[in-house]
This record gives C-alpha cells, sequence and structure tokens, in this order.
C-alpha cells in the first residue's frame, strides 16, 4: 500500500458494459502537503493480444474491424486495423490468446511467446494488457476466423511486414497495441 494515499472512497457510476467508478482520496505531495482529489476509472478487465508472424513469407496477421470509439472520434468509417485481442474474463494471458486468435483469426496456436505487458491508458483505465507473439504457418488455420461473440464482424488481413510498417507511417493503422507489437518486431528481427 501506498502511505501517500489514504480515506479512499469509491461510488459507482455505471454498471452498464464496463464498470465506471469514481474515487476520492487524500495524496500527500512531494512537499508533504496532503490534498482532496478525485478521479474516475473505468474497469473493462484486463485482457491480451497477439501479432502473428511468418518469417518465411514475412508476413503478419492482422484484424479490420468497426470501432465505436474511434468513429465518435473523428475516424471517418471506424473502422480500425489491429492485432488480434481480447478479454482475460476467466483465463489467464496465454489461455485467452490462444482462444481469441482461434477465434478471430481461424489459427490455432500451439507456442505463443509473451513479450510485455503494458498499461494502455492508466490515466482512467484500469486495464494491463498482456503482449504475446507467435509465428503461424498457412497449415495452422482450422477456420476462416472473423470472430464468434454477437456483434463481432472481423476482417482477417494478411499483410507483408513491410506494408504494415508503411501502413503506422501513413496512418493507415493507429492502434496503440498494433503499433507497440509492430516495432517489437522490427527492434527485436522477428521478420
Amino acid at each position: 500500500m501506498n502511505p501517500k494515499i489514504k480515506n479512499v472512497k469509491e461510488e459507482t457510476l455505471s454498471d452498464n458494459w464496463y464498470v465506471l467508478k469514481k474515487f476520492t482520496f487524500d495524496y500527500q505531495h512531494s512537499n508533504g502537503e496532503w490534498k482532496t482529489q478525485s478521479r474516475e476509472a473505468y474497469d473493462r478487465g484486463n485482457g491480451a493480444t497477439i501479432l502473428l508472424y511468418n518469417k518465411k513469407k514475412e508476413t503478419v496477421i492482422l484484424t479490420r474491424q468497426f470501432r465505436l470509439p474511434t468513429y465518435v472520434n473523428g475516424n471517418a468509417d471506424g473502422m480500425l486495423i489491429e492485432t488480434c485481442a481480447g478479454l482475460l474474463e476467466k483465463d489467464n494471458a496465454e489461455d485467452c490468446i490462444r482462444k481469441e486468435t482461434e477465434e478471430e483469426t481461424g489459427y490455432k496456436l500451439t507456442k505463443v511467446r509473451k513479450a510485455f505487458e503494458a498499461y494502455m491508458s492508466p490515466g482512467s483505465v484500469t486495464e494491463i494488457l498482456y503482449f504475446f507473439v507467435a509465428e503461424y504457418e498457412r497449415d495452422m488455420q482450422v477456420n476462416e476466423g472473423g470472430g464468434v461473440d454477437e456483434g463481432e464482424d472481423i476482417e482477417v488481413l494478411e499483410l507483408q511486414f513491410s506494408e504494415a510498417l508503411n501502413m503506422v507511417q501513413d496512418g493507415r493503422i493507429k492502434d496503440g497495441k498494433t503499433i507497440m507489437l509492430l516495432q517489437y518486431a522490427q527492434i527485436n528481427g522477428l521478420l
């Protein structure tokens, strides 16, 4: 526990899709002064994401789907190109990403490798995201993918790695987790 935080009170503001809470607390600043602060935090659970790559073909598997928050924030058609991802729910991160990969992309993975983990928007969202990478081959594809949850309409994309990097540069890929994994692959020489 942080000794610079005390008297934490929480109030649930919304429990519709996920949980939005308001926290009021006393925080001790570096000059020793205590001040009462109030913040809201959105709790949607933790998640996992993965970059599938094929070293021989120099390709990656990404997805494209509609994301309402991007649409209401100026993304004209609301479509976003991103790495496969999902919420952990009751699974551990590795089991979750294997299941999500098969549902969203159609590829059944046996080996995945954890790359790192990160808080994606720590000023307002509690989620920590676990990042994975895995090699794929065509014979690992067991279905067409596209998602199984109600409302999912996921397009599976196989792109040249160089093209995916170009898409980051020219703004066609704007998803933070995807950019991080593509840069991880580049820095670590995966492709």
